[in-house]
């Protein structure tokens, strides 16, 4: 299928900058968008990498061609970490600006680059929103075969995603070097699949992935390098009730989190919590680091309550906003639990539930219920 390009919310900073996301994302078409006029260096190109691999100060040869104040853009440049020291002296010497795009910042932390000490900023690119889509978003087929661009343009969704976790382990895994043991990662990622949206319990997929533990969390920390999985830590305050220490995990998109558990029939209602759960993180991560509407995420779950949670924490400021969400087209009393027990902590202004129903209500403790439109909708408009 032909899929339009959508406008992305994200806007180019004004001085250098790294790009990371997924494969698959688009950074690449919203390169061409955004910087279509600047001269490119893609280390996609084999020869163009080779001939830098080679011989590194060709590459400062052909950026020096750029003029002061001018643009370059840079694609993939952890293939070549060492080329970013090049990249400093030209930002220092020349004031080059750079557009410097990746699928992982581990490669550069481990090759021993600083990121360039702060003289560029870091961008992160998300699957497509309901808020870019508009009209054409789907909630149902988002959260069967995800939203990246990538999928949304294949003719076979289930054949791409499949081929999506494979390129991921020969591309992203086996070629950069990123583990050993190719083999366990592999046992990894359907089990890691099995944790979306639960709290990790790191000792459990080690035994069933026959790995050892602080090789398990080193996959995991992969996982969140290469930008295909998210922790969501939980809340800490210093009040009376003492709040869970461990983090929840989750993927960044429906579908590839169902491809490495290989499953991709329409999810059952067992399987929908979770994904819409994950979806809904995803959109409040975009609403945080593209839109800056949000200033730290967590969620709620007091230790002497073991069943009481509420999903979402957002803080801005001083203030919090509860989020619950629930895979359900009509409410039930057990739905409103964590969204009662949050009512005293300090500084909550709203407190929030949305769910699959087609009818927005305002309840009588001051929860409000919001469809899952009526949420992106508030999202779109900086309402939440």
């Amino acid at each position: 299928m032909n899929t339009p390009l959508y406008p992305r919310f994200l806007r180019p900073p004004k001085s250098s900058f790294f790009l990371f996301g997924p494969r698959g994302c688009g950074k690449s078409t919203w390169l061409k968008e955004n910087f279509g006029a600047v001269k490119q260096l893609s280390l996609l190109d084999e020869s163009l990498y080779q001939s830098f691999l080679a011989n590194p100060s060709l590459f400062h040869e052909m950026a020096s061609t750029v003029k002061s104040g001018e643009w370059l853009v840079v694609d993939e440049i952890q293939r070549l970490p060492q080329l970013l020291n090049e990249v400093h002296r030209l930002i220092e010497d020349k004031k080059i600006k750079f557009a410097l795009t990746g699928s992982s910042a581990r490669k550069l932390r481990r090759s021993g680059v600083n990121l360039l000490a702060g003289r560029a900023v870091r961008r992160n690119m998300y699957p497509l929103t309901p808020m870019e889509m508009g009209k054409d978003f789907n909630l149902s087929r988002a959260l069967q075969f995800g939203t990246l661009p990538l999928i949304l343009q294949a003719d076979d969704p289930k054949d791409s995603l499949n081929s999506y976790v494979q390129m991921y382990l020969k591309e992203e895994i086996q070629a950069e070097a990123l583990v050993k043991n190719l083999g366990g990662f592999s046992r990894f990622l359907p089990i890691a699949a099995l944790f979306h949206g639960q709290t990790l319990n790191i000792s459990n997929v080690s035994r069933d992935a026959e790995i050892k533990r602080p090789t398990a969390q080193g996959f995991f920390e992969i996982l969140e390098d290469t930008l295909l999985a998210k922790r969501l830590p939980a809340y800490e305050s210093r009040l009376r009730v003492r709040e869970k220490s461990s983090s929840k995990f989750y993927w960044i998109d429906p579908g590839i989190v169902r491809a490495a558990r290989k499953d991709l029939s329409p999810p059952g209602a067992e399987e929908l919590g979770a994904l819409l759960e994950g979806f809904v993180y995803m959109l409040l991560n975009f609403q945080k680091e593209i839109r800056n509407e949000i200033d730290e995420i967590y969620y709620w779950s007091p230790a002497e309550a073991k069943l009481t949670e509420v999903d979402f924490l957002l803080k801005k400021g001083k203030e919090f906003c509860a989020i619950e969400v629930k895979a359900a087209k009509t409410l039930r009393p057990d739905h409103l639990k964590g969204l009662k027990a949050i009512s005293d902590l300090k500084g909550l202004k709203r407190k929030m539930l949305v769910y699959l129903g087609n009818q927005d209500l305002k309840l009588e403790d001051g929860i409000e219920v919001f469809t899952f439109q009526s949420f992106t909708n508030a999202l779109s408009k900086n309402s939440i």
